[in-house]
């Protein structure tokens, strides 16, 4: 296994930049609601990038399969935070769009990875 093998990958660097649209866009959050709402906005797409991180160190695809649910599971709460934003006129639709898709990605290629990993092991 390769030492630290995730920060080859696309979906790590792809959802590394998500992260940082969300940090810019939790300083527009209107400050009584910046530490309950910005907050869990930033730890669910951080979640994403160390799940991933998490799951590529693990020995079994079994284990990778599950860190990568918990990552999907991550980058819906973090679409869903940005839903919200933008239902709130806090993100412009333009943006929402293209966080939406960048979410899209990402999952996708997490999908792509527990789609190889079933296929390629007998432990799924």
């Amino acid at each position: 296994m390769d030492e630290f093998r995730f920060l080859n990958w696309k979906v790590y660097k792809d959802a590394k930049v998500l992260l940082g649209e969300v940090i810019k866009i939790t300083s527009r959050i209107p400050l009584h609601l910046k530490y309950e709402f910005g907050n869990q906005l930033v730890r669910s797409a951080l979640s994403i990038i160390l799940n991933i991180a998490e799951g590529s160190g693990k020995n079994s695809d079994k284990e990778l399969n599950r860190f990568f649910d918990i990552a999907i599971g991550s980058v819906n709460e973090t679409l869903a935070g940005l839903d919200v934003l933008k239902d709130n006129k806090i993100i412009s639709e333009e943006l929402f769009k293209k966080l939406f898709e960048n979410c899209k990605s990402i999952s996708k290629q997490l999908g792509g990875f527990k789609k190889h990993i079933k296929n390629n092991s007998n432990l799924l």
